[in-house]
């Protein structure tokens, strides 16, 4: 069920000056010269370290026509450089006992490398030489766009769930690049060249367009000597204004069947349009955030779950789904997978059923107060893991966020009660635009 959601769901801004600004905890954030914001989680536990350089620029920001280009220079930079093989980074990292990856999404591109610490000047010394020296061999850009139409072909293309997922989100998002995935379109990834992707990333790939984080066994002043010393003489960019176009008059309700004869358990998914976290103003994301673990958390003990999947037996699976972490609107989303027997229509009149009644009687206090301590118990947990940290800032700061905010969140979930959540679902439910789709099996025709 968790690989059902992921693949439903399809991720200025340290205005802090150059000097430190020490915050809570063992976070640092500065700013290098060239207009590199830099982020250092200590975690003195173990000897290793992860470095991530993220990029405010993702498929939402592509040209249009050029879908895809994004997550396909993503894989052109593991190639060669004026200084380095093709394939050479990742076998460094590799001789150096780490590893290395990267991934795109609608708002970022990010790389990253865990090592022994005592090899992080070596990471940011691959990472400045790609990020400033990228040669594309024409005869390799080849052979990488048949790996990315490869990909597509295994992960969307072979799979209905994601292709109605990709549907869906064109109605979600009618004329905001959000509704464009991120592997791009198989028409337009077929007539992605070279010169496109040497665009893309003298347009994007600069050091004021990107975030450094680093989290481990580290000090501020160790990063940010090296830092300077690796990225710091990389010049900046002058940026394109990161303007997205928005989706105006929406339609209130829109509706689409997806049926394929491959689907194994059919469903029905509605999302409406909500807001996402904003810098200094997040208390409608805490509060939404909220009414989706009380819609759609633990089976057992949620609004969904214990109405369909325990009381009622009607549904194998019901939960709800909200991440605020988006530069622009993201979407709250409903998902009920019905018992045999039980036909779509039916499920969504329950999923409607379940919510009216929700909306009638409100939260229940204990209910309430066990989600709250579960979201204080994981923020605990989240600062043990210094990869997730690393991961949880460079997705916040690509998203319009700053360091304060993510340190505020749980002060902000703190102080969110009942009344803030009921008045979000009022507000969610009557007044959001939304989209229902029923993902269902076709009939195989007869010889």
């Amino acid at each position: 069920m968790r690989r059902i959601i992921a693949a439903l769901v399809g991720l200025a801004l340290l205005p802090i000056g150059t000097g430190y600004a020490q915050t809570s905890g063992d976070v640092t954030s500065f700013t290098l010269d060239n207009g590199m914001d830099v982020v250092v989680i200590e975690d003195h536990r173990s000897p290793a370290v992860v470095h991530m350089v993220w990029y405010r620029t993702g498929a939402a920001d592509e040209p249009e026509g050029k879908s895809g280009i994004a997550h396909f220079l993503e894989h052109l930079m593991f190639k060669e450089t004026e200084t380095r093989e093709s394939g050479e980074f990742s076998r460094i990292v590799e001789e150096n006992g780490g590893d290395d990856n990267a991934f795109t999404s609608w708002d970022y591109t990010a790389y990253f490398q865990r090592v022994a610490a005592d090899r992080l000047p070596l990471m940011m010394e691959l990472e400045a030489d790609r990020m400033a020296n990228l040669r594309l061999n024409p005869d390799e850009v080849e052979t990488e766009r048949s790996v990315i139409l490869e990909e597509r072909a295994q992960r969307t293309d072979s799979n209905p769930g994601a292709l109605f997922n990709e549907e869906f989100r064109q109605l979600a998002y009618p004329s905001h690049p959000y509704g464009i995935p991120v592997i791009g379109w198989r028409t337009e990834m077929e007539t992605l060249s070279r010169e496109d992707a040497l665009a893309f990333y003298e347009t994007y790939y600069a050091p004021n367009n990107a975030i450094l984080v680093v989290a481990g066994d580290v000090t501020p002043e160790e990063v940010r000597r090296l830092a300077q010393t690796h990225y710091g003489a990389l010049a900046s960019a002058e940026l394109p204004a990161r303007a997205r176009v928005e989706d105006t008059a929406l339609p209130q309700d829109q509706r689409f069947e997806f049926a394929d004869e491959r689907v194994a358990q059919p469903y029905v998914m509605r999302s409406y349009r909500a807001p996402e976290r904003d810098h200094g103003a997040q208390e409608d994301a805490a509060a939404l955030s909220l009414l989706a673990e009380i819609l759609g958390g633990a089976p057992s003990t949620s609004v969904l779950g214990r109405a369909l999947q325990f009381d009622t037996q009607r549904s194998v699976f019901a939960t709800a789904y909200y991440s605020g972490l988006s530069l622009d609107d993201t979407q709250f989303t409903l998902i009920n997978m019905p018992s045999a027997g039980v036909t779509l229509a039916e499920a969504e009149a329950d999923l409607d059923e379940v919510i009216a009644g929700f909306l009638e009687r409100g939260i229940d206090p204990n209910q309430f107060e066990r989600i709250k301590f579960l979201y204080e118990a994981s923020d605990i947990y989240a600062r043990d893991n210094a990869s997730g940290l690393a991961r949880l800032y460079g997705m916040a700061l690509t998203s319009g966020l700053e360091v304060e905010d993510v340190q505020n969140w749980p002060d902000v979930i703190a102080a969110t009660t009942m009344d803030d959540v009921m008045d979000a679902a009022r507000a969610l439910f009557a007044d959001a635009p939304r989209v229902t789709g029923y993902l269902t099996q076709a009939q195989v025709a007869e010889n």
